[in-house]
């Protein structure tokens, strides 16, 4: 084989390298509901051991959860939050503010909601509403978004400094998965009540997100709040990687729990169950 011929065959292995090189990824094996439960399970362990940690030191812990229309955050909170108390992890997920609190500093309404002692509140969408849906949407000027920008994580240093664990969680999902998911709430009808007029409005805007996504980035990614970028496409992998790392970043204790032995059950000393129980509920199952 001639010097010429060699080289081009050489310059056509390199190509062909870099193309197997930067070829997209196989799709990931479909995570099994058994796998799925089963870890699940082992994590609603270690969350009921921060849940009582939290209790025994008076932590205060905050999530927040923000990210595109249909990324699954409802999904990643139900998991958090099912095998939990709800008087230690508080949901918040806030209406529209009325004429009175638009009046107010913007993160004004959301700080009233941060956890005391012994509490994890959660927010399904938070003060971050501004840098997102009403940037987007027009609910605020430029000014008003731009303000907050700059202002917010001087905000979320002063949270920090009062001792509350901050975690911020952005669930990314693409184009395509979103639309499927849309198309799901308007024909199951289990999903319609997921979906709002501002689902429909908002769906055609996905490149204003991005940016307004981007810009939000840039200003609030601190070293004292940095966020954390989900890829939630498989809504099991994302809500279990969502509990790991939030796990990881607590520095919980699991308690010493003392045996627990069952009581002797009273005698009926003459109790005699009633025939009629009125009002039973029809079985028709």
């Amino acid at each position: 084989m001639g010097t010429k011929d060699h080289r081009k065959n050489r310059h056509h292995a390199a190509d062909s390298t870099a193309v197997e090189e930067t070829a997209a990824p196989a799709p990931r094996e479909k995570f099994s509901r058994k796998a799925y439960e089963a870890e699940l399970k082992r994590l609603h362990g270690e969350l009921v051991h921060l849940q009582e940690w939290a209790k025994e030191t008076g932590a205060k812990v905050c999530i927040l959860f923000e990210g595109r229309d249909t990324a699954g955050k409802g999904g990643v909170i139900k998991a958090l939050t099912e095998r939990v108390s709800p008087r230690v992890f508080r949901v918040v997920a806030l209406p529209a503010p009325t004429d009175r609190e638009k009046s107010q500093m913007f993160a004004q309404r959301y700080l009233p909601h941060l956890p005391a002692a012994g509490e994890v509140v959660i927010f399904d969408r938070s003060w971050y509403n501004r840098a997102g849906v009403e940037r987007v949407m027009g609910f605020c000027t430029e000014e008003q978004a731009e303000k907050f920008l700059s202002t917010i994580s001087a905000v979320e240093k002063a949270v920090i400094d009062s001792g509350v664990i901050l975690l911020k969680y952005w669930l990314e999902v693409s184009p395509e998965e979103q639309t499927r998911r849309i198309e799901q709430r308007i024909h199951d009808p289990r999903k319609t009540w997921k979906l709002s007029p501002m689902d429909l409005k908002s769906y055609g805007r996905w490149y204003d997100y991005s940016r307004a996504r981007d810009a939000m980035f840039a200003a609030s990614d601190s070293g004292w709040a940095p966020w954390y970028v989900v890829d939630s496409n498989d809504k099991k992998r994302a809500r279990l990687n969502i509990i790991s790392h939030f796990l990881s970043k607590v520095p919980y204790v699991a308690p010493r729990r003392e045996k627990v032995k069952l009581p002797k059950r009273q005698k009926a000393d003459g109790y005699v169950e009633p025939d009629d129980l009125r009002h039973h509920v029809p079985e028709l199952f």
